[in-house]
């Protein structure tokens, strides 16, 4: 956002050529403020305002620009994964490009009113002639991790014996101190993640700066206004897991902002492409559009999974990590057989189970299970869902598999050829082509429901075999080779067998 100062060819040097200009100093908040202000006047949508923010728009943006206008720190609270930590370091956005402080000083003092007692001894005895340095927005953004081992003088700062005795200096010569990162974040924006983190004598030390704006050091006399804007982030998990954010502290937070996930399946795969890496100097790879469905509804499924501890969250980095392995197992395969080209299926989206098992919390439930068979069951129910849009249910909707119920007359064709003893094997090093195309009703099913591209019809051949398996109408069994399908009651009577 810029203002009139920085866009100054010849910015000025001195104090002296500073008073000069037409610059005047003003507050962070105002700062921040008035440059929203005059984006929001020139007509600037939500989306250009917060670039690469998707599904906040009507929700959780408009929040966070009432708590800019009306000059509050303010927390945003959500699990993991919602872009908490990208919107803080945003807020750079709205500041000033440039802001002029004096030189060689710690606080970034500003020229006309010097914070620190070196600035205040600069314009003393310069003058006009005092030196001014230029901070860009950037520098002007400081952020901590919460942890249970920060201290007070990591954020705020202490008394340092060693510089006082290399420069011989008394212990109550303000010279002595050496300030933390919120004091040296002074005309800026500091941000702590995970809040609760901090132990509670440690938030206690938070209160003066978020009150009353200054800072004290242990019995040492010294207060400083500090001018900031502070923000924050936290997991609601954490009030009742790991820590909690002491009553005071949170009254003096004055805004505080839900996040959530992405509403549709829509705007998570703009957040998924916007956050993989996709770009391959290999084998160029082709994701039908219905797989690349199945992985954001994996993560859908999983959010609502009984296997899965919801209070954690499931973040969009499992999609992304997802999508991800999906495209590099099918490179690999176009690798081993020397193409140049190669359509992903979902035989890769259950070779890419690993960007899964560690992406979730499972309750007492999913650890019985295990983690590979919670991530083989979500991948599986993501599948099931895009197999649903497009497909007619295997079943009538009154009846169940269960109750004896016979697969609806669309799969009849293909239920009555594998009845006959047929099956279909899909090598995972090779490409399934030819014997998926070759079952008697698939590829017409396929072209009937899904109308795919001539080269992703092979891949929506798979994914309805794995629907069918899915809802109890055909077996699979895995080797370490790929997968077979084939009748469900013969292979249920040749286990009675064996």
């Amino acid at each position: 956002m810029d203002t009139i100062h920085p866009r100054m060819e010849n910015r000025p040097n001195t104090l002296g050529e500073l008073e000069a200009s037409d610059w005047r100093p003003r507050s962070v908040r105002e700062e921040i403020r008035r440059n929203l202000l005059e984006a929001i006047r020139s007509g600037s949508t939500v989306e250009e305002r917060w670039p690469g923010i998707h599904g906040y728009h009507k929700t959780v943006l408009p929040q966070i620009e009432n708590a800019i206008l009306s000059r509050h720190d303010f927390i945003l609270l959500g699990l993991r994964g919602q872009a908490k930590t990208r919107i803080l370091r945003m807020m750079t956005h709205f500041l000033d490009p440039y802001l002029p402080a004096l030189a060689g000083c710690d606080l970034n003092d500003d020229p006309f009113a010097p914070l620190s007692r070196k600035g205040r001894e600069l314009v003393r005895d310069q003058g006009r002639d005092a030196p001014l340095r230029w901070i860009g927005a950037e520098e002007r953004y400081r952020e901590k991790l919460a942890t249970p081992d920060v201290t007070i003088a990591d954020l705020i700062g202490d008394i340092d014996p060693i510089k006082a005795a290399a420069r011989r200096l008394s212990l109550d010569d303000e010279e002595v101190i050496h300030f933390g990162i919120i004091p040296r974040t002074n005309r800026g924006i500091f941000a702590i993640n995970e809040l609760p983190d901090l132990s509670p004598r440690i938030q206690v030390g938070l209160l003066n700066l978020l009150e009353e704006r200054d800072i004290q050091l242990r019995g040492f006399p010294v207060r400083l206004q500090l001018d900031m804007l502070f923000l924050f982030s936290a997991n609601p998990e954490d009030y009742t897991n790991r820590g909690a954010i002491i009553t005071p502290l949170r009254d003096r937070i004055a805004s505080q902002i839900l996040t959530h996930y992405p509403p549709t399946l829509e705007v998570a795969r703009h957040i998924t492409d916007q956050e993989a890496r996709l770009d391959r100097d290999g084998v160029k790879v082709h994701l039908p559009g219905f797989l690349r469905d199945v992985i954001e509804e994996v993560a859908f499924q999983a959010r609502r999974s009984e296997f899965i501890d919801q209070q954690s969250g499931v973040s969009v980095r499992l999609t992304t990590a997802l999508l991800e392995n999906v495209v590099s197992n099918a490179e690999r395969r176009g690798l081993h057989l020397g193409l140049d080209s190669v359509c992903a299926r979902p035989a890769d989206l259950f070779a890419a189970d690993s960007a899964v098992t560690g992406k979730v919390e499972l309750v007492l439930e999913g650890e019985r299970e295990g983690p590979a068979a919670v991530a083989d069951r979500l991948l599986g129910d993501g599948l099931s869902a895009v197999f649903l849009k497009h497909f007619p249910a295997p079943y009538a909707a009154e009846r169940s598999p269960r109750e004896g119920a016979q697969p609806q007359d669309a799969y009849k064709p293909l239920v009555d050829w594998f009845a006959r003893g047929n099956t279909v094997v899909v090598q995972d090093g090779e490409e399934a082509g030819e014997e998926l195309l070759r079952v008697p009703g698939l590829p017409e099913l396929v072209r009937k429901h899904l109308d795919p591209a001539p080269v992703d019809l092979p891949a929506a051949c798979e994914l309805v075999l794995e629907g069918l398996h899915r809802a109890s109408v055909l077996a699979k069994d895995r080797s370490q080779d790929g997968v077979s399908y084939g009748d469900l009651l013969k292979r249920m009577f040749a286990g009675f067998e064996d």
